[in-house]
């Protein structure tokens, strides 16, 4: 049997597979964050699809922590009815199911929130809407790392298996890590150990919040591709040693901000992007220039198979026996398999291939299919941000 369909551990959770629903912003949440019959039915799908582990889109877990219109909700005790169904559905698919909790940091936009974002620094600007954010105060950032801790108590009322706090694409854990959106000369910057102390906070907090057999994960980025330097894998493999020392039970690596289209390679789907970015704030006499950045950024975000491979070999040596997982570009199910086999990741993620297809990994298994479909244009990634909910528009989006 191959290795992609032996089950692993995750602390003390069992995965019957090696494949991971990557968190993917699905649009599918009523304005106010609640769980819709949609959402359920989505997941539903991607479990009958024989997915080991699935981890549904961001749940923001402050009002002011929200990136998008449509996305779901865990800041309140009244959301836990809508995740506990959510829940259930995926376990009666026998799947197991992973609450992904994140702040948006200063990639919001005030049509969201209602207000200013928050973030580590003042200096770096939104790239979508030019804006700067407002320099969080002490008390803010103790009232984030508190929202967290709930939002994973409440992840562990629902009944999902696990949690996965989103230190990666640029969102608040993110960019406290990072020294390019981190200026901070204080105890929450100004050195790696201090970038650091948001997220260990967080996963302190958290832990003391969930039962003890409840797997805390993180996705973070090996590479942030900013203009100037932040997360590099070499960072992120110290940020990993640091992970493993304070208990973490899974890693996922990714790339990427909202500076670049380095998260999601392949093309860029300009004119369906800057029409949602206008929107939600990007100023209208920037749209052309933005196009011209677009065309400057294709070559360096064409597609590559496995493109977070190399950060991957560098940071999984630390990691000892806890799992990793990989995604970006993974398509082919021999390159899946050789990344096992040779150790370099013990999981594979998956996101854009199971837009396209939910029945994937089962049809890997059934020997229908060698390799996923999805030709990477993004155009997924555009209907998003147009709050329209994700499925494949390799056609076009709706006019």
């Amino acid at each position: 049997m191959s290795t992609l369909f032996t089950p692993i551990k995750i602390g003390k959770m069992e995965v019957k597979n090696r494949f991971v629903h990557s968190a993917t912003y699905e649009a599918m949440a009523l304005e106010t964050g609640e769980v819709t019959d949609d959402m359920i039915k989505r997941y539903s799908n991607l479990a009958k699809g024989e997915i080991g582990l699935i981890t549904p889109g961001f749940m923001y877990v402050q009002p002011l922590g929200k990136a998008f219109k449509y996305q779901t909700a865990i800041y309140s005790d009244e959301m836990i009815t809508g995740l506990r169904k959510l829940v259930e559905a995926v376990h009666q698919e026998g799947g197991k199911i992973a609450f992904q909790l994140v702040h948006a940091g200063l990639q919001t936009f005030d049509a969201i929130t209602g207000q200013s974002p928050l973030a580590p620094s003042k200096k770096i600007r939104n790239p979508m809407s030019l804006k700067k954010p407002e320099e969080m105060k002490e008390e803010e950032i103790q009232e984030a790392i508190k929202a967290f801790a709930k939002a994973a108590n409440r992840a562990g009322e629902a009944g999902a298996d696990a949690v996965q706090f989103h230190g990666a694409h640029g969102f608040l854990i993110s960019e406290f890590l990072s020294p390019f959106f981190n200026r901070r000369k204080d105890s929450w910057g100004g050195s790696d150990e201090n970038r650091f102390r948001f997220l260990k906070e967080v996963f302190q907090e958290s832990r003391k919040a969930l039962p003890d057999e409840m797997p805390i994960l993180i996705k973070m980025n090996t590479n942030d591709f900013t203009p100037k330097t932040g997360v590099t894998p070499e960072l992120a493999k110290k940020y990993a040693g640091w992970l493993v020392e304070l208990g973490i039970n899974g890693v996922e690596l990714s790339c990427g901000t909202h500076f670049t289209f380095h998260t999601t390679r392949g093309e860029i789907p300009a004119d369906e992007f800057l029409k949602g970015a206008v929107k939600l704030g990007l100023p209208k006499w920037m749209k052309f220039l933005a196009k011209l950045s677009f065309k400057k950024l294709a070559p360096k975000c064409s597609f590559e198979e496995g493109y977070n491979l190399a950060a991957a070999k560098v940071i999984k040596p630390v990691l000892g026996e806890i799992p990793l997982m990989i995604v970006g570009g993974m398509r082919r199910i021999k390159h899946m398999e050789e990344v096992l086999e040779n150790k370099f990741a013990d999981l594979i993620s998956i996101s854009r291939p199971l837009i396209r297809e939910p029945f994937l990994i089962k049809k890997f298994r059934e020997g229908k299919t060698e390799e996923a479909s999805c030709v990477s244009c993004n155009k997924c990634l555009a209907a998003i941000f147009n709050n329209l909910p994700v499925r494949c528009y390799n056609d076009g989006l709706p006019v």
